[in-house]
C-alpha cells in the first residue's frame, strides 16, 4: 500500500518508527518531511501534500502526526475527498476501547488519512493502532455509504466554499 506520512516537531521521532515500521512491512512510504527537527515549524507545511496527494489517490492513506492531532486533522479535511480521523491513544480508555475506535474510523468512515496526537500515545501502541487502520477495510454498508456520499455532496457544493 502507498502511504504517505509527515509530522512536525511534536511528531518528528514517531514519524521516523512508524515510517520504518511499514517499510519492514512491505509497505511503499512516501516521506512529507519533516525531514529534520525543528520545534518552530507548522503542521500544514507537511499536511498539505500529503492530503493532497491522497485525494489524488483513492488506494493511498495518510498519515499525519501532531502533537494533538487535532490541527492537523483540521488541516487535511480542508481537502476533497479526505476523511482524517483523530486518534490519541488510550489515555483514561481501556484498551479494546482504543483498539475499536481505529477500527470504526476505517470500517465506518472509510476514513483515508489517520491523524495522531503524539504527546499521548507510546510507540508501542501507536504501531499496533496504525497497523489496524491500515488492515481493517471499509465495511460498505449502506448507511455508511449514503453517509459519505451526503459529506462528498457538501463538499462539491457552492456552500462549502
Amino acid at each position: 500500500m502507498k502511504i504517505f506520512i509527515g509530522a512536525d516537531h511534536a511528531g518528528f521521532g514517531l514519524k521516523d518508527l512508524i515510517k520504518q515500521d511499514l517499510l519492514a512491512a512491505g509497505h511503499e512510504v512516501v516521506d512529507c518531511g519533516a525531514a529534520e527537527y525543528n520545534e518552530d515549524d507548522d503542521y500544514p507545511d507537511f499536511v498539505i501534500p500529503i492530503a493532497k496527494a491522497v485525494s489524488l489517490d483513492a488506494n493511498a492513506k495518510g498519515i499525519v502526526i501532531g502533537g494533538t492531532g487535532q490541527g492537523e486533522a483540521i488541516c487535511a479535511n480542508k481537502f476533497k475527498g479526505i476523511r482524517a480521523a483523530v486518534w490519541y491513544g488510550s489515555g483514561n480508555q481501556i484498551a479494546s476501547d482504543t483498539e475499536k475506535i481505529i477500527e470504526l474510523s476505517r470500517e465506518h468512515n472509510d476514513a483515508n488519512v489517520l491523524s495522531i496526537g503524539a504527546r499521548f500515545v507510546t510507540e508501542e501502541e501507536t504501531l499496533d493502532a496504525v497497523h489496524r487502520w491500515l488492515e481493517t477495510p471499509f465495511s460498505g454498508d449502506e448507511r455508511h455509504k449514503r453517509r459519505i456520499e451526503k459529506i462528498h455532496k457538501v463538499e462539491a457544493s457552492s456552500d462549502a466554499h
